[in-house]
């Protein structure tokens, strides 16, 4: 039986040291899980991989779209389970690593086919953006999807429009297409995951430090670069749309960095409650690596027996 081991965290926690040392132990490639990394040139304000960190084993799905390209957890599930027919029948445990929740799920579980909007629907619901404003959006959302108005980013008006032109135009809500009602879709490989959790605190210090470090490390002037294309889904992402507002004036420099670490927070808290509803998570410390290991080979040594 071939086995995928998934690696999940908050954003921060740990997951590229622990995804390397589990890689050295099955001698695997790993196959990344964060729609962001996905995007060439944004290293910095992403915490991509280093290159010493890719060249130690072969990463899929890092640094291979255009900041302007368009993608989907659609494709992201079909592209993987295009790389795990390829992979597995060298390397029978396989790696996937990431903390985007969409992208974990789609390959978990698989993903419904969402509906095509209609173009009448898309434009009612344009219409009402651009009359009513985001906040009268996110009301509405409230009231036709409250489960996917707790999860979904408030503050990005695509996401939040989505959700209701599928509830406008289905009558039902949004979730219903998500989390499949239906019996999950059955994989052709073992799933054992892993989630890797720090004390609040800590993981609080560590998010704070790295936004500290990845200022010194330039993501100013990465950012900078971006700015002409800030309107890109790919650019509406923590510690990039910050910046940006500092570009255009409305914030000072000290305070945009202080938003970064404060929505990198808020992000990291949504991932939590996200992956406490899933009960087949064992949870470890990322310092904990041994453990972890013993604990997957004792796994996939009981599927030998």
């Amino acid at each position: 039986m071939n086995n995928l081991i998934v690696i999940i965290g908050a954003t921060a926690v740990g997951k590229t040291k622990t995804s390397l040392a589990l890689a050295d132990h099955f001698n695997c490639p790993i196959i990344s899980a964060d729609s962001r990394q996905m995007y060439k040139g944004l290293e910095i304000g992403t915490a991509m991989p280093t290159k010493e960190e890719l060249s130690r084993h072969k990463h899929y799905f890092v640094a291979t779209l255009d900041p302007d390209d368009y993608y989907s957890a659609a494709r992201y599930e079909q592209e993987v389970m295009e790389v795990l027919e390829k992979e597995f029948p060298h390397h029978p445990t396989m790696l996937l690593s990431g903390g985007s929740m969409l992208y974990i799920d789609s390959v978990c579980n698989g993903i419904d086919d969402i509906p095509t909007v209609d173009e009448e629907t898309r434009n009612f619901v344009k219409e009402k953006y651009a009359n009513e404003g985001l906040e009268q959006l996110c009301s509405e959302l409230r009231l036709l999807d409250p489960e996917y108005y707790n999860e979904v980013d408030r503050k990005n008006p695509k996401r939040v429009m989505h959700a209701l032109e599928i509830c406008y135009m289905t009558g039902r809500t949004y979730t219903s297409y998500r989390t499949r009602a239906h019996a999950k879709n059955k994989r052709p490989f073992n799933i054992i995951k892993i989630g890797l959790r720090r004390e609040r605190e800590e993981l609080y210090k560590r998010i704070n430090d790295r936004v500290e470090q990845m200022m010194k490390d330039g993501l100013l002037e990465e950012a900078r670069n971006f700015y002409p294309m800030r309107e890109k889904n790919s650019l509406n992402t923590v510690g990039y749309k910050e910046l940006f507002k500092y570009f255009d004036g409305e914030w000072e420099l000290p305070f945009a960095i202080e938003k970064i670490k404060q929505n990198t927070r808020i992000y990291s808290r949504k991932q939590t409650t996200w992956y406490r509803r899933d009960k087949e998570i064992t949870w470890f410390h990322p310092d904990d690596t041994h453990k972890i290991i013993a604990h997957i080979d004792n796994i996939i040594n009981k599927q030998k027996e």
